[in-house]
């Protein structure tokens, strides 16, 4: 299998995930903790998202199946909930509600919620999961090869997880303003891909 078919899939997960943007509320919902502490929430929340994105993307086009949901149908559907986050992004929107959700939990322990679920493993994360196995002609390889990036995205997350603070003082509010922009252009045009496959599916194009 071609290594270059995957960074699409690496692009469309790592861009709707965002672990850049997800580092500042990480930092904000771990205030004060010790280093110890803030890794095992950095763990716990990595592997919560691993498991429900992994189960979605190995389960997901059965359940839509049992629905009587059909994949192009979906990948539409999709695309256009993509569409939506990268409009968020690009107008800020995203940050102010993920601010939200991070300032609404109660507990102390944040790792699967709000930081697993919905901050990692989101609908547009799990969307994405199911669009990317379920894209025609994916076998079994493609599929585990796609999980494969998916974990990649992950780790990436945990390291910036562990990296939240410096970070955040590296870039700065106008930096990871330009860095979210950015990816949510790239999302936009993904999206938009999405949906032209999902027509073409459907012979409508």
């Amino acid at each position: 299998m071609d290594i270059l078919l995957l960074i699409p899939a690496f692009v469309t997960l790592f861009v709707i995930i965002d672990p850049i943007g997800l580092a500042p509320l990480f930092a904000a919902l771990t205030q004060g903790m010790t280093p110890r502490q803030r890794l095992g929430i950095a763990v716990r929340a990595c592997l919560v998202a691993l498991i429900l994105l992994t189960l979605f993307g190995l389960a997901g086009e059965a359940v839509l199946n049992f629905l009587g949901i059909s994949m192009p149908a979906f990948r539409i559907a999709g695309g256009i909930l993509l569409f939506l986050t990268a409009l968020d992004m690009l107008f800020e929107r995203r940050k102010q509600r993920r601010q939200g959700q991070a300032d609404a939990e109660p507990h102390q322990d944040p790792s699967v919620f709000p930081l697993a679920i919905p901050l990692i493993a989101g609908p547009g994360a799990i969307a994405t999961m199911i669009l990317l196995t379920g894209q025609s002609g994916a076998d079994a390889v493609y599929i585990l090869a796609i999980h494969g990036v998916m974990a990649l995205v992950l780790l990436v997350v945990f390291a910036l997880f562990l990296l939240a603070a410096p970070l955040e003082r590296l870039l700065g509010p106008t930096g990871i303003n330009v860095v979210t922009r950015l990816l949510g252009m790239l999302l936009a045009a993904l999206s938009v891909q999405f949906v032209i496959d999902g027509l073409r599916d459907l012979a409508v194009i």
